[in-house]
């Protein structure tokens, strides 16, 4: 059973551009499911259409769709107890937080085609601008950061893991 934060994507005004857009859900225990997550990210988006914006590229689309997916399963299959997932659309940026109860912070592993699984959180730094792990008061929380314009031809993407969260994109959950 999804215990939603807030009933719909919130509006929150920013002077000179578009409004910054705010969705957030928290799971009962067993109850997440990345398609749920996945259905969440198309409200957000079919919102910020209607406020004017222009329509997210589909590849990033499908970017957005395979984070939200590997997170809220890694959420499920990695820690006990409920987990959460919080949206945050902002200027050319959108931030992906899912939290969950493990303290355990997620490592990527190398690339082996022989292994099945253990896969997911590689996938979410190469689709993603920006990726945090930050501690919790019982667990942690992963944000994946995609950019929605085309990046600077001039410079390298960063897809670091960060140790501090990204309090300027998503504000931590309770």
């Amino acid at each position: 059973m999804a215990i939603p934060l807030r009933n719909q994507a919130a509006d929150e005004q920013d002077p000179g551009k578009h409004a910054t857009l705010h969705y957030g859900v928290a799971w009962a225990e067993g109850t997440a499911r990345s398609v749920d997550a996945r259905r969440a990210l198309h409200a957000v988006l079919a919102h910020a259409a209607r406020t004017g914006r222009a329509p997210m590229p589909a590849p990033t689309v499908q970017d957005a769709e395979l984070a939200i997916s590997e997170l809220v399963t890694n959420a499920l299959k990695h820690a006990p107890g409920p987990c959460g997932m919080a949206l945050r659309l902002s200027g050319d940026h959108l931030a992906i937080t899912v939290w969950d109860t493990s303290p355990g912070r997620p490592v990527p592993q190398d690339p082996d085609p022989r292994r099945f699984g253990g896969h997911g959180l590689r996938l979410v730094h190469e689709v993603s601008h920006r990726v945090a792990v930050a501690p919790r008061a019982a667990g942690k929380q992963i944000t994946a950061c995609l950019r929605l314009s085309p990046p600077d031809l001039a410079g390298p993407l960063d897809r670091s893991v960060l140790s501090t969260s990204l309090a300027d994109l998503v504000p931590r959950m309770p």
